[in-house]
């Protein structure tokens, strides 16, 4: 795989390259100023990727510009996705919030009428309303209609899909698990292995859908192009900008054309290699145009999905062994560290420390409160948040994270966005279990615990062994977990929440043309 990264980087340098030269040529000399002193911006979710698929010995060779940004900037060992599943995890990034907040606990569907509740703000609305120039690059899944869609929330410009990319079909399906047919060619709906082969995967830019059934194997490039435009359109207005990109990678095996002689054992790590190059893209943006003082953050939205076998990701040491031996995977869709913990990085030249790694407790919800608060931006005060600033810990390497945190239930076990699941300091409570689908259709039954489980982190990585309840280990995390389990459920009592409509029906799919077959439209350009 160490040829396949090389040629994809060659391959987008070489893109990257040619665009610049091509809008640099258009330029007044005069027109090349620099941006403002307030910091932009760059945060990149990815979607399913596990906290062992990156910064490995294996995966060196596969992802060169993940590896050059971890050399420059600071690694988090220790970071933790809002959720374990897509849209209340999103949900939870966007707005600091708990999805028992923000009214988001389970996923959206394509019919859904509605998403994230519109009485819940947005660092992207704070931030423009500031003077930012925002865009979005990629997956949404926060509602796609009307005053949900992200033109809406914050963002000036929008160029990607409402959902997952395989949340409809394609007439090139690429890699995944069963495999997918293409989109069908009449108005009879089919279903082929849980896929969709009718309503066709949408391609939006603003309000509006440019193409569909998208094409998956140049949606990389098509990324890479946008986000290289929305860059250069901030540094021409003179505005800091917030470049949200929510990659597609690693949702199931998504990769360039070019690289159509990949085989299913070797779609995985080609993926990942697409996805670094599409990053790549963005870092060489910033050096092309001379866009300085930008804060990159890189992440995960959850864990790998295990049931996708060889098309999912690894979750390192983090195996979840105590569910695993009893049946279910441990990873996407369950509160097991493999679930949550996610690879974690965030670059700034000449403010944060080249070429560090930091153990502090944090996560997702952390980069609403951080993003404002170095942009000089004040949240609504109506609101309580779940998140921390954790400025000190990028700027002057503190290890001050969060004191607990609080892991919602997202499905493979009780009610949706329930915190039954409570890290505080090493130790992690566990009031109920329970395991996804894994690789060969195993599923966990759910369990309550009464006591909870508890583990030894820094022990038990692997959460192999819970403690034995009578030891005084046991007793005294028992009693500082309950303790803030408690605050915390009462906090969100006593709060502004919000609840989220989830209703479904067929006339919220989208559908450029719904009196073709799979709503087929293609733009001119």
């Amino acid at each position: 795989m160490a040829e396949v990264g090389f040629c994809v980087l060659l391959l987008f340098c070489s893109l990257v390259s040619g665009l610049v030269y091509y809008i640099n040529s258009g330029l007044e000399h005069g027109d090349k100023t620099k941006m403002r002193e307030r910091p932009n911006f760059i945060i990149i979710l990815a979607d399913d990727i596990g906290w062992g698929d990156l910064w490995t010995k294996q995966s060196d060779s596969t992802t060169p510009w993940l590896n050059m940004l971890r050399l420059e900037g600071k690694r988090f060992t220790d970071f933790h996705s809002p959720a374990s599943t897509c849209s209340p995890s999103r949900a939870a990034l966007l707005t600091g919030r708990h999805g028992l907040r923000n009214g988001v606990t389970h996923n959206f569907a394509k019919g859904s009428i509605g998403g994230l509740p519109l009485n819940e703000t947005t660092f992207a609305q704070l931030l423009r309303d500031a003077g930012y120039y925002t865009a979005m690059i990629g997956k949404w899944h926060l509602g796609h209609n009307g005053p949900y869609h992200p033109i809406h929330r914050g963002f000036d410009y929008y160029l990607g899909i409402p959902y997952s990319n395989d949340m409809g079909c394609t007439d090139k399906p690429g890699f995944d698990l069963p495999s997918c047919h293409p989109c069908q060619q009449s108005k009879h709906s089919r279903k082929h292995g849980g896929c969709d082969t009718k309503v066709a995967l949408p391609l939006f830019e603003n309000q509006t859908i440019i193409e569909q059934p998208l094409d998956l194997w140049d949606l990389t490039g098509r990324y890479a192009k946008a986000a290289v435009g929305q860059i250069l359109t901030a540094r021409n207005r003179g505005q800091p900008f917030l470049l949200y990109v929510a990659l597609a990678h690693m949702h199931v095996p998504l990769f360039h054309y070019h690289l159509l002689n990949i085989t299913a054992k070797d779609a995985y790590a080609a993926s990942l290699s697409d996805m670094d190059s599409l990053v790549g893209s963005i870092r060489l943006a910033l050096e092309a145009f001379s866009v300085e003082n930008t804060l990159m953050w890189f992440t995960g939205d959850n864990g790998p999905w295990e049931q996708k076998c060889q098309f999912a990701g690894s979750a390192g040491p983090f195996v979840g062994r105590w569910q695993t031996s009893r049946g279910g995977g441990s990873a996407k869709r369950t509160t097991w560290e493999g679930g949550h913990r996610v690879p974690t990085l965030v670059s700034w030249p000449g403010k944060i420390s080249p070429n560090t790694t930091s153990s502090a407790l944090l996560s997702g919800l952390d980069i609403f409160p951080t993003v404002l608060s170095l942009a000089g931006v004040e949240p609504p005060s109506d609101r309580r948040y779940d998140g921390i600033d954790i400025t000190n810990v990028l700027l002057h390497d503190a290890e001050t994270g969060h004191e607990s945190l609080m892991h919602p239930n997202s499905g493979a076990a009780g009610q949706f966005g329930d915190l039954q699941t409570v890290r505080v300091g090493r130790h992690k409570a566990f009031y109920i279990t329970g395991g996804a689908e894994a690789c060969g259709g195993g599923t966990g039954v759910p369990e309550l615990h009464d006591p909870p489980l508890i583990f030894d982190l820094a022990k038990d990585e692997a959460e192999e062994s819970a403690l034995d309840p009578a030891s005084e280990e046991y007793l005294a995390a028992l009693k500082e977990v309950e303790s803030k389990r408690e605050a915390l459920l009462w906090d969100i009592a006593t709060d502004n929440v919000s609840t989220a409509d989830y209703t479904v029906t067929q006339a919220a799919v989208p559908c450029c043309q719904p009196h073709n077959p799979a709503c087929r439209c293609h733009s001119p350009n």
